[in-house]
């Protein structure tokens, strides 16, 4: 996958179909927007994604967490067959353009459209004004297509980023992975410990999540772990581990149940699918080792 990051780089050799937004999540929502692109490979366009980086909520102050890193959303988005991903860089200048320069420059002359995909509440370009009708007024004197992309529901309502933040900060994580389409999911690398839970019979795999991503409430998950290309049951707690007290930093810490080797400075993603329970502090460390047994078990009978 080609990635386009500065304005000046934004052009393509191949006539492309363009699907724009911000593929936050890269939710159920997004990929049929994206679906109406991969499609467009049959005759012969370049599927494109244009999104904007940073986006347009941090861009206006609204810090809210993200689903996905952007190193995230470049993994899934080429897994997903992408051929382009345009990270339109967000400023105050590039964000006023007049949204007919910004049809005619970036998406027909720079990236040679035929088709362009969007969502109804598509926004771009000065105050906000482009829009899905606009690409349309100018679609027969510009030479593309557009397609619009209703919106995907789950539960009567409608699928959102927002949506799914909610859901991740409330704990609902199988919800959350009925929106997404996938586990909500955390990667690292595996740092060295304390070795308490090795000491108490739990080894763990320890990684600290990313600052800009949407955190679960505090306490223990069923847990899916991607190692080496091999995927492993287990059980996640994510919080600041109150018994043993080592600091007050966020840290998400996996129990591999079929697994016993070293993998400190391996690349792991760790897939929370479950909220068990909250975390607790223990009176020491029997009181947790007895907790961590009825934990695994609960995990493991839900699972028969």
């Amino acid at each position: 996958m080609i990635i386009l990051d500065s304005l000046e780089n934004i052009y393509s050799d191949t006539p492309t179909a363009l699907a724009i937004g911000k593929f936050d999540g890269v939710h159920r929502g997004h990929r049929r927007l994206l679906e109406q692109i991969i499609r467009a490979k049959a005759d012969g366009l370049t599927p494109c994604v244009f999104t904007f980086e940073p986006s347009p909520e941090k861009l206006f102050g609204i810090n809210a967490a993200g689903i996905l890193t952007r190193d995230e959303k470049r993994r899934i988005l080429e897994e997903l067959g992408i051929g382009i991903l345009v990270e339109y860089p967000l400023d105050r200048q590039t964000a006023a353009i007049d949204p007919a320069e910004f049809i005619n420059e970036f998406l027909c002359k720079r990236l040679k459209a035929g088709l362009i995909a969007a969502g109804a509440d598509l926004s771009f370009g000065a105050g906000g004004k482009g829009d899905f009708a606009l690409l349309n007024a100018y679609r027969h004197e510009l030479g593309y297509e557009t397609v619009q992309v209703d919106k995907v529901h789950y539960q009567g309502k409608t699928i959102s980023s927002s949506r799914i933040r909610s859901m991740i900060e409330e704990g609902q994580l199988e919800d959350a992975a009925e929106c997404l389409g996938r586990t909500y999911s955390f990667g690292g690398i595996v740092e060295r410990g304390a070795r308490i839970g090795h000491s108490i019979g739990f080894p763990t795999l320890n990684i600290t999540p990313d600052a800009d991503k949407v955190l679960p409430p505090r306490g223990v998950y069923e847990s899916v772990v991607m190692l080496k290309g091999c995927a492993y049951k287990g059980m996640s707690n994510i919080g600041i581990k109150p018994t043993v007290k080592e600091d007050s930093r966020v840290n998400l810490e996996t129990h591999l149940f079929d697994f016993d080797e070293e993998a400190y400075g391996e690349e792991i993603t760790v897939g929370l699918r479950k909220f068990i329970r909250p975390e607790k502090q223990f009176n020491g460390l029997e009181g947790l080792k007895a907790q961590l047994a009825k934990d695994m078990g609960d995990i493991l009978s839900h699972n028969l």
